[in-house]
């Protein structure tokens, strides 16, 4: 019965709370690092396959050929990115000073947890705990780019339950709840250098890094969709999949930090903290896939997946007021971005009884409509996928998954206006970050699959 196993759930629950993203694999905040088996076909056929539990957020209905098992999976991530400026300057047309070059990432891990059980002949249940959207960077508080971005992270837990039915032998269909938290960071330098310059103070230089205050914007929420899905078993070799899910709605309330130098105290006011929030959404994304077994030992799969990004026209961030600013004005950051598709291929081989070996390519389209709509808090480009994979069966209840990718991303320019200064009054507009980032990214994974 399933309610013998909430041990394990809880224990499963409270283990990857603990664990978030502190990277983006998916074009624009999106992460697909959802399973470890479809890791190796670079995600192809995801909607169809229906190999493992990790089908609670790729298609629900393909519970229904799944038995009681339990999976648990990390994906390392190791980003490789770097910032070459080419003319960035300030916002009285000088050169911004400060570091010329910075990655802004890290390595980090991604776990994901899923659990399955069919109840009768005809239902089955699922439960999933992932990350299916998130950001991370952060630079030098010196770098050239510190008054568009220091840290930018955006980490959501996504819990999703989830049923399939059976309709009869060719047709599942499939429903799952989300219960989606995020938690957001966003941070930059205040050029009070500049602002100190235009007023005259003595001192005062433009964007010079040890005059600059700095802002800090804190903020998290709970936010709820659903998902899904369709399944049809055409033959005993060959399937496809249709799966939806929708736009999660976040409004992140939260703090606002302000760290103003001394000399500035007498046209910013001092350092001090009000309230701050932002609202952010998730976008709905619509996947078709299919999969056809060749014969007995090669499978063929392919997906293709429309991502609702033109949603995300801007970053609206509104202040509070405070005695030295009664009416602060909202930060706006225009995005404009653009719906996208992520197309796959994959193939899979059993080698033996106990192995099988996966391969996959991919090209994931980015959302940002060119070099005047990125920021270098998503510094974002399309990108080619190829991955490697493979199973090994250890005994009847236990198997292992290991995954490689290399991801190239296109050379990525940029170049960022500032058009608003995070509510203070009088503080310059302006800075240009002009450059371009090259970027890479490795990725290795692992998962450990239970049958019970």
């Amino acid at each position: 019965m399933i309610k013998n196993d909430l041990p394990y759930l809880t224990a499963f629950t409270s283990l990857i709370s603990l664990a978030v993203p502190y990277a983006v694999l998916g074009a624009g905040f999106q992460v697909q690092e959802q399973s470890v088996k479809g890791l190796g076909n670079a995600f192809a056929g995801g909607s169809a396959i229906a190999e493992d539990g990790s089908t609670v957020m790729s298609n629900p209905a393909g519970l229904v050929r799944l038995p009681a098992q339990t999976e648990f999976g990390v994906h390392i991530i190791s980003p490789n990115t770097e910032f070459k400026d080419r003319n960035s300057s300030n916002g009285i047309g000088g050169p911004t000073t400060g570091k010329l070059s910075d990655d802004g990432g890290a390595i980090a891990a991604v776990p994901n947890f899923y659990y399955t059980r069919p109840i009768n002949d005809k239902l089955s249940f699922g439960f999933g705990i992932s990350t299916l959207y998130g950001l991370a960077t952060e630079y030098d508080r010196n770098w050239i780019g510190r008054y568009h971005a220091v840290k930018s992270e955006l980490i959501t837990i996504n819990i999703n339950p989830a049923l399939a039915y059976k309709v009869d032998e060719h047709l599942s269909l499939g429903f799952g709840l989300s219960a989606q938290y995020a938690d957001a960071t966003l941070s930059n330098a205040l050029d009070f250098g500049t602002l100190g310059y235009l007023d005259g103070i003595p001192e005062a230089t433009p964007s010079t890094p040890a005059l600059d205050g700095f802002s800090e914007l804190t903020g998290d929420d709970w936010g709820f969709g659903f998902n899904l899905g369709l399944l049809y078993q055409i033959s005993p070799s060959t399937r496809f999949g249709l799966a939806y899910r929708s736009q999660i709605d976040h409004s992140l309330e939260g703090n606002n930090t302000l760290t103003i130098p001394d000399f500035a105290i007498p046209l910013a006011g001092p350092s001090r903290s009000r309230g701050g929030s932002a609202d952010i959404t998730t976008p709905a994304t619509l996947s078709l896939s299919a999969y056809h077994e060749l014969d007995h030992r090669w499978a063929v799969m392919a997906d293709i997946t429309w991502t609702d990004w033109s949603q995300f026209d801007e970053l609206r961030i509104k202040f509070s007021s405070d005695p030295f600013n009664p009416d602060p004005n909202p930060s706006v950051q225009p995005e404009n971005w653009q719906d996208v598709y992520r197309y796959s291929i994959g193939v899979n081989y059993r080698h033996s009884p106990q192995w099988l070996l996966r391969a996959g390519i991919a090209y994931d389209e980015s959302p940002v409509p060119g070099a005047d709509y990125r920021t270098p808090r998503i510094p974002d480009n399309d990108r080619l996928w190829l991955s490697l994979g493979a199973s090994y069966t250890i005994s009847q209840n236990f198997s292992l998954d290991f995954a490689y990718v290399h991801i190239f991303v296109d050379d990525t320019p940029i170049r960022d206006t500032e058009v608003s200064t995070g509510g203070l009054a009088g503080v310059p507009v302006g800075n240009t970050l002009d450059g371009e980032y090259e970027a890479s990214v490795d990725l290795a994974a692992i998962q450990l699959q239970w049958t019970f």
